[in-house]
């Protein structure tokens, strides 16, 4: 395994090669990811990404069991015009090549309200990444004229909870399945 320090060495280069806008940001570990814009260039990796998600938390993601991330799906989730619908995506080195641990997303549903979604790989999960992820999602929203982002959870999902309380959503019962829960955040 390498250290933060090895790691963060070897990524840098990588990180240095990327075009366009993007970040790159510290986890909790001390380890540099790279968070920018998804494009179309990521549809295999998003792919990937969702291929490599447990049952549980393809489950959490899509409130639903998906065994195969299916053609349409897919092309729903790279759909994105960085204004009505974004996605920022969280790419890691991983021996040499740049691997998608996780993504943020909204999509509007109405003309000042969005729903939103943020997964991360399970393997790392707990280090601030659904928070560095939410944040730029947020950011963009606000900038892109919208008043309310909203996401609607299984209220099993603990990690969703205290992800949505430390960014400021208020969390309310979905009243048309006792199952889940709301979170709304008022920009």
């Amino acid at each position: 395994m390498l250290t933060v320090k090895d790691h963060n060495e070897r990524a840098a280069a990588i990180y240095a090669a990327a075009t366009g806008k993007y970040w790159i940001e510290t986890l909790r570990d001390g380890r540099h990811v790279l968070i920018r814009p998804l494009s179309e260039k990521d549809r295999d990796r998003e792919y990937a990404f969702i291929q490599r998600l447990s049952p549980e938390s393809r489950h959490m993601r899509f409130l639903a069991q998906i065994s195969e991330p299916s053609g349409p799906l897919l092309d729903q989730l790279m759909n994105t015009d960085g204004k009505q619908r974004m996605a920022y995506v969280a790419l890691a080195h991983d021996n040499g090549q740049l691997i998608e641990i996780g993504v943020s997303r909204y999509a509007a549903t109405g003309e000042h309200e969005c729903e939103c979604a943020v997964t991360v790989a399970d393997e790392w999960k707990h280090l601030g990444l659904g928070t560095l992820l939410m944040e730029h999602l947020i950011k963009a929203a606000r900038r892109n004229g919208f008043h309310l982002m909203y996401s609607i959870d299984a209220a099993s999902n603990v990690p969703m909870r205290d992800l949505a309380r430390a960014l400021g959503f208020d969390r309310g019962h979905d009243p048309d399945d006792s199952h889940q829960v709301i979170h709304r955040l008022y920009l």
